[in-house]
């Protein structure tokens, strides 16, 4: 029976061809993920390792640098009794802020989030071991700078240029003292790297004479536990000591964290592509079946037992499943490449290393690709083998019975009501907890619908058919009639398409619901015509709003500035704002009093936060500051809650006294004429041209907070096409089977005059109608899915309203018709070449 079954591998090439094709992505999705996680897990994990080679014993403060009653950070002074332990050969501190780079076209170099400067520190030597410079030294005066050799090369500095460098104050020019190598992190991530001198560092990031951070080098034959012991001693409160080693591998747990959570994402969309699979498996192993029908039957008439044909039918798919798991092993490695380079060209640099192929990958491809091909297989060569000898032999496909019909129908529609009944559960529970049970109710949807789609398929596909005849005419109405000739195999078929669109038109409803909301909250809520902000979501300086209120054609500025007070105890958020000008840049709906009451020294209060408080226009209200003054605030407007407002707003010259800088978040700024370039030009150039401030117009904005979804959802698309490429896959194999079996029907309608165009056309139109039906099925489902999962999130979102994307899903129809076409023509071609006489013939 072996022998038997690798005869049949090797005899229907071309069709199980498309069957190691469907494992085989889906094992290169697998392997890849675990291929490319394990690499850059490693990678990283020897990076971590090296940064810490030659460190002993890593230093950490804790301390609030705004808080005036302790000291800042580590003095001098600590790293000095550090320096004098035994067994230290250098204690090097360290401060660390935001620092982006501007290119000659004044551009920031980097991705604002991952610019960070620091400070350089030599040792006795005058080198510091965190960097190796390749040409100059470091910047040991204050004007001078080093930079790292990535940036140095996007910026193309040399040695003794000036290079404009901006942190969260005014633009500066410094001099390019020397280019360094080095595996910080940051640089990794494609951002840059400056370094000052170190009392530059401190007066820019922390405060004179303090580190926020100090690293221990120790003598070759110290010990670093020892040096550890003899080190926290010294060290205040509001600091901690570890051992490189320690620190190190605290670093590769968390890396590894990271990867996991990457690794899970892609392994579960490399699932919903295997599990489309199984359908396009199953569908293969059925039309092979179905082919040797009366071969089994002749076996079985000579003495093979049923369990022997099934053993045959399941061998055929472990050999299948073999190859294509060694196949998608391997494409899976060159993915895993393919990443990697990928991330390189977006300017992601990740270290270097080399390609981790470890033994979970290898079993893991194995296993998945044979185990799913198996189990796929198994329930065709289960019938198979309980075809009675002599009914195989009379038919070439046996119908299934009333009773197989009735039960398979039943048991669909329960576990699709149940399915149904998790879903409206969870759209009424709302939460995390809502989402569990749409999950859940999602699955049991899922699975009972495709249970079900042979019994669709005739209702469904019966109303279409008048579209078909009209146009078409008689190849039309045949290729009607051929899509619901066998509901089993054209539901199979339908399946795949309907998973892969399910998927994506509940994303493309819940995104493109929730990015209107947010684009109707943003249009609603700003008035202004720029937002500023800093281009690594840091604090903007005092200066930039000075700035700002300075510059020619500006009506109204006013910043949302981070502002928290103590009232009974409980800290209360609030924005210190411009009055009169908030107004006009944000809107501020007042339920009761008046905002203008701000200019006057009162509150303003959020709806919600006043009735959790009993608080009322004219209530007096006594506050604590930052700095434990305390006052009395009266409240003078009552507003309605907003995304873009703090539950309280007051003047900044209420809060100015009382904070020792000022945390300013967005800066927003309503100009003479509205938006045009000249009023953008003005904002930039009163800024000082600054790379690392961002000046966002309206539409930018509206970017800025719905973008995210847009990019996410096509990353979402991108991943499910593979499960969009395994269904097409599918669609040619059914009509490649539906072909096989039609042979003499064919033959006979090309005897009676229908031509090969027309046959041609039967067959697409045919893959056109099931492909159809497959999307519609999929986006039926995929809009109820999409709904649920909205109103678990629509608490949460102002104005959130169910928008249903007519486009969007007028594009997955035709796009399934499409998929019909292309799908087809290999089959359409087939069938159009048949030899009228030998089908005719043919049993």
């Amino acid at each position: 029976m072996f022998r038997t079954a690798l005869r049949n591998v090797f005899a229907h090439k071309a069709r199980l061809l498309m069957t190691v094709l469907a494992v085989m992505l889906g094992v290169a999705f697998v392997s890849g993920t675990l291929v490319f996680a394990d690499t850059l897990s490693n990678a990283f994990r020897n990076q971590s390792a090296k940064s810490y080679d030659d460190v002993a014993v890593a230093v950490s403060s804790h301390a609030d640098p705004d808080n005036p009653k302790e000291e800042p950070g580590l003095s001098g002074e600590v790293l000095d009794k550090i320096s004098a332990v035994d067994g230290v050969s250098g204690v090097y501190g360290r401060v660390e802020g935001f620092a982006g780079v501007a290119d000659p076209d004044g551009k920031l170099i980097g991705v604002g989030w991952s610019n960070k400067g620091s400070n350089f520190a030599p040792g006795k030597d005058g080198n510091d071991t965190a960097y190796t410079f390749t040409d100059g030294s470091g910047p040991v005066k204050d004007d001078q700078i080093a930079l790292d050799e990535e940036s140095a090369g996007k910026g193309e500095y040399k040695v003794g240029d000036r290079v404009r460098v901006a942190t969260n104050g005014p633009v500066k020019e410094y001099t390019l003292s020397g280019v360094f190598t080095t595996e910080d992190g940051a640089v990794n991530a494609g951002g840059s790297l400056v370094l000052f001198d170190t009392a530059v560092a401190q007066k820019q990031y922390l405060q004179p004479g303090y580190f926020e951070t100090a690293t221990v080098a120790a003598a070759p034959e110290a010990d670093d536990a020892r040096v550890l012991k003899a080190v926290e001693p010294l060290l205040p409160e509001n600091a901690d000591a570890q051992t490189g080693r320690a620190l190190a591998d605290e670093q590769a747990d968390q890396i590894e964290q990271g990867m996991g959570n990457l690794k899970q994402v892609l392994l579960g969309f490399a699932g919903i592509a295997l599990f489309v699979g199984i359908f396009l498996i199953s569908n293969t192993f059925t039309m092979l079946v179905a082919q040797r029908t009366k071969e089994i039957a002749l076996m079985r008439a000579v003495g093979a037992s049923r369990r022997q044909v099934t053993r045959s039918v399941l061998a055929e798919a472990a050999v299948v499943g073999l190859v294509a798991s060694a196949v998608g092993f391997g494409l899976g490695v060159g993915l895993a490449v393919g990443l990697r380079s990928g991330m390189a060209a977006l300017d992601m640099k990740m270290p270097a290393g080399p390609l981790v192929l470890s033994a979970t990958p290898v079993v893991a491809a194995f296993a998945v690709g044979v185990l799913i091909t198996v189990f796929a297989a198994w329930l065709p060569g289960r019938r198979a083998a309980k075809i009675p000898p002599v009914a195989a032999m009379n038919s070439v496909h046996a119908a299934a019975t009333t009773k197989s019909l009735v039960l398979r129908n039943s048991i669909g529609a329960a576990v699709t009501a149940l399915g149904a009944v998790g879903i409206v559960a969870g759209a009424s529970t709302g939460g995390d907890d809502g989402r569990l049970y749409i999950g859940a109710g999602a699955f049991l949807a899922l699975i009972g619908v495709i249970v079900l789609i042979p019994l669709l398929s005739r209702p469904v596909i019966a109303l279409v058919r008048p579209l078909l005849v009209g146009p078409f005419g008689v190849a039309g109405k045949l290729a009607g009639q051929n899509a619901v000739r066998n509901p089993r195999r054209t539901g199979a078929t339908a399946s795949a398409l309907a998973i892969g669109l399910t998927l994506v038109t509940a994303l493309s409803v819940l995104g493109v619901t929730v990015g209107a909301a947010i684009d109707k909250m943003t249009t609603d809520n700003i008035r202004a015509d720029y937002m500023i902000s800093m281009a690594n979501g840091g604090d903007l300086d005092r200066s930039a709003l000075t700035a700002l209120e300075k510059a020619d054609g500006v009506s109204a500025v006013s910043p949302q500035q981070d502002a928290y007070f103590r009232v009974d105890g409980d800290f209360v958020s609030a924005s210190a704002v411009t009055p009169g000008d908030i107004e006009k840049v944000l809107t501020v709906d007042t339920v009761s009093g008046n905002a203008a009451s701000l200019a006057q020294g009162r509150i303003a209060v959020a709806e919600k936060t006043a009735e959790s408080r009993g608080w009322k226009p004219g209530d007096t209200v006594s506050v604590t500051f930052d700095d434990d003054e305390k006052a009395k605030l009266t409240v003078g407007a009552v507003y309605k809650d907003s995304e873009f407002l703090s539950p309280v707003l007051v003047d900044r010259k209420v809060v100015a006294g009382h904070e020792a800088k000022p945390s300013i978040r967005q800066i927003f700024v309503k100009t003479d004429g509205g938006q045009s370039a000249a009023n953008e030009k003005v904002l930039v150039d009163a800024l000082g041209d600054n790379p690392a401030i961002t000046v966002m117009d309206r539409q930018d904005i509206r970017d800025e907070f719905g973008g995210a979804i847009n990019t996410l959802l096509n990353v979402m698309y991108g991943l499910l096409a593979m499960a969009l490429i395994i269904a097409v896959l599918g669609v040619v194999n059914t009509l490649a089977m539906s072909v096989f079996e039609r042979q003499q029907e064919i033959g006979m309608l090309r005897a009676i005059g229908l031509d090969r165009r027309r046959v041609k056309r039967m067959v697409r139109l045919e893959a056109v109608v099931i492909s159809v039906f497959g999307a519609v099925v999929g986006i039926g489902l995929g809009t109820f899915l999409g709904w649920a999962i909205g109103e678990t999130v629509a608490e949460s979102i102002p104005g959130y309203a169910l928008v249903l994307p007519w486009g969007r899903i007028g594009i997955f129809v035709v796009l399934a018709a499409l998929v019909g076409v292309l799908a087809a023509m290999w089959p359409a071609r087939n069938a159009a070449r048949l030899n009228m006489l030998n089908a005719i013939k043919a049993e």
